[in-house]
């Protein structure tokens, strides 16, 4: 007895609230990173932007991400996980609400940058949390429904962006203090989540991890101490190939799906001869999809069929999806809008939902946070490559050509995977961390 009373299925009404409102938080990191997307036409326009201050306009968010999941992700082990939970979405509040009374490009480029600290922060502390509290059978749907919120998200970013439009030249100012509300809604209730018992008895504080099972269960436990683990073991013997794994899989994965994701409006925009709204309906289409492909995914592969052939059938299948594009040179904007689809619907049946699955197993108690930090880390310099790199090859070779970027990227995630990528469905947290220790190294038990 012991840890294994938190993942009770009998409190499903606790598991429920910190599952939406973890996924909340996800929601908004989708939205307030895909909405730039359907803004940008607005303040190209407004602020008269050239490419080159475009391109870093769209890219500050994701470098405040970095940042916000090495620090965060680290002082959320640190620290501890709820106030953490608590902080992050008050820089959601706060800047998100900055960055739609911007009163110039400069103000905007910081508080969007300030903002992705606290989008960063979120992409280490959710998932953590989902995965230290939920049933081991049902840990990886649940995780991924945080992905599934993700791109429900980036789709919600989209529709706001069509119901600003008639606003005029303010509409930009709609989308991107649109969440701030819903942010300020759910701080409030983030307030009511405990402290994970699985953190307090990696950090010795076993009374305290005794008190929050007994709190939610009615039950009294003893639970014993977890064996410690240092940051830099991230990169040591025992850990290094779940790193690498992580860190390179997340990063192909990034690489398309960003560039994809945030120029799609603009793109379609042109291949629709001009038209807004077949550009950001045709943009639509890619988040719906996502949701799709994610619910299939979490509904019947990654707790039934498994981690490893998801991950590996999604690599092979947007490969294959963009490499049909790119082959077709210059593409229509039917075909541009079905192929794209086809890659991101594939995609979401395995890499794009197992990075806040694979992290979450994979790493122990004590680096959890931190090494999904690390490996969202690796995604975002994956992203800002695809932000940064691909408009210039679309005005250099064209956006059929340009494609050719995102198959390189689906090639290298599925020679990692194929290579690299572990099976860890039904398996507990403990037994895959006691799997990573060295003989040296202390088992992690729970007594009752």
């Amino acid at each position: 007895m012991g840890m294994e009373l938190v993942e009770d299925p009998r409190l499903g009404a606790f598991h429920r609230k910190l599952n939406i409102l973890s996924a909340s938080g996800t929601f908004l990191d989708g939205y307030d990173l895909a909405v730039m997307g359907v803004a940008l036409p607005y303040l190209v326009k407004q602020f008269s932007l050239g490419p080159t201050m475009v391109g870093i306009l769209a890219s500050s968010v994701f470098i405040g991400n970095m940042l916000g999941m090495m620090v965060f992700g680290y002082l959320t082990d640190r620290i501890g996980r709820r106030v953490m939970y608590i902080i992050d979405l008050a820089t959601f509040v706060v800047f998100a609400g900055l960055t739609a009374v911007s009163v110039n490009i400069w103000e905007l480029m910081i508080f969007r940058f300030l903002l992705g600290i606290g989008i960063g922060a979120d992409y280490a502390i959710s998932p953590t949390l989902v995965a230290e509290f939920n049933p081991t059978k049902k840990r990886g749907g649940r995780v991924a429904f945080l992905s599934l919120t993700f791109f429900i998200g980036v789709s919600a970013s989209y529709f706001i962006g069509l119901i600003a439009n008639p606003l005029g030249p303010a509409a930009w100012r709609y989308m991107l203090g649109f969440g701030a509300l819903i942010a300020a809604v759910v701080l409030y209730f983030r307030r009511q989540i405990p402290e994970s018992p699985r953190w307090l008895a990696a950090r010795g504080k076993v009374k305290e991890a005794q008190a929050v099972v007994q709190d939610l269960t009615g039950t009294s436990v003893s639970v014993a101490p977890a064996g410690s683990w240092s940051w830099r073991e991230l990169f040591g013997k025992d850990l290094i190939g779940r790193t690498m794994f992580v860190c390179l899989f997340w990063f192909a994965w990034d690489v398309l799906y960003y560039g994809v994701t945030l120029y799609a409006p603009s793109i379609l925009k042109v291949a629709s001869h001009g038209s807004f709204v077949d550009g950001v309906l045709g943009a639509s289409s890619i988040g719906l999809v996502s949701i799709l492909g994610t619910i299939i995914g979490l509904v019947f592969l990654f707790d039934r069929w498994g981690r490893r052939p998801s991950i590996i059938l999604g690599f092979a299948g947007l490969t294959v999806a963009l490499t049909v594009l790119a082959l077709l040179g210059h593409p229509s904007f039917f075909e541009l809008v079905f192929f794209l689809n086809a890659g991101v619907f594939v995609g979401n049946l395995g890499p794009g939902v197992l990075p806040f699955i694979y992290a979450s197993d994979l790493f122990p108690t004590d680096l959890r946070a931190a090494g999904t930090g690390v490996g969202a880390t690796a995604g975002r310099i994956g992203g800002i490559l695809g932000i940064l790199v691909f408009p210039g090859l679309i005005a250099a070779w064209g956006i059929g050509h340009a494609i050719y970027l995102f198959v390189g990227a689906g090639l290298l995630g599925l020679v990692v995977s194929l290579i690299m990528a572990p099976e860890t469905k039904g398996k507990t947290l403990e037994e895959i961390e006691n799997s990573a220790r060295s003989s040296k190294k202390t088992q992690v038990t729970t007594v009752s």
